[in-house]
């Protein structure tokens, strides 16, 4: 019985990938194609992995004016996607107008929104112009996200504790913060 794991294809292209895709045809369901992938070989591998029966997660992490995020959303729903990612720093501008585009399209697939990167930390949020800890930039953009309409958020696991006493996380990724991230904020 499949799972609902999601096998991360972090890798050039589908060919690199294929033969853990075959093994793990019919085992998990999910499989995420980031932007190295999807750079190095565009739609196709979309189609390819779609093809062997997973279900895709694009994780692109859109990111720019609102008109060519929404126009990006209405071309990725011309993809066999389930899940797609955009930063929700992007602004509420932008955000609302992916979602509209994302109701518009595929009513039913999941728009993700990614909060602050886990590579992220306090010194690169305060070069960046923020002056708020990596922990409240995170729910202040999952709250806004939430607010414009997405369906869920990528989140690392450390941060699914205090998320969840704001919104309902789907998904976590892998990635923890280094553990001075918390430090002090339990």
């Amino acid at each position: 019985m499949a799972c609902d794991l999601i096998l991360v294809l972090d890798a050039p292209s589908p060919i690199d990938v294929g033969p853990v895709l075959s093994r793990l045809s019919g085992h998990v369901r999910w499989a995420k194609i980031g932007l190295e992938m999807f750079c190095a070989c565009g739609p196709d591998c979309v189609r390819e992995v779609a093809d062997m029966g997973f279900n895709v997660f694009l994780d692109l992490k859109l990111h720019d004016i609102p008109n060519t995020v929404a126009r990006a959303v209405e071309s990725a729903a011309r993809l066999p996607i389930k899940m797609l990612t955009l930063h929700a720093c992007g602004g509420r501008e932008m955000l609302r107008r992916a979602v509209k585009a994302s109701r518009n399209t595929l009513p039913n697939w999941l728009l993700l929104g990614v909060t602050v990167l886990t590579s992220l930390n306090n010194q690169d949020l305060h070069d960046v112009g923020v002056g708020a800890t990596p922990e409240a930039q995170v729910l202040r953009l999952a709250q806004l996200g939430v607010d414009c309409g997405l369906k869920g958020l990528v989140c690392s696991p450390l941060e699914i504790k205090p998320l969840r006493t704001r919104v309902a996380c789907f998904c976590a990724s892998g990635c923890p913060r280094h553990p001075s991230y918390w430090r002090g904020s339990r």
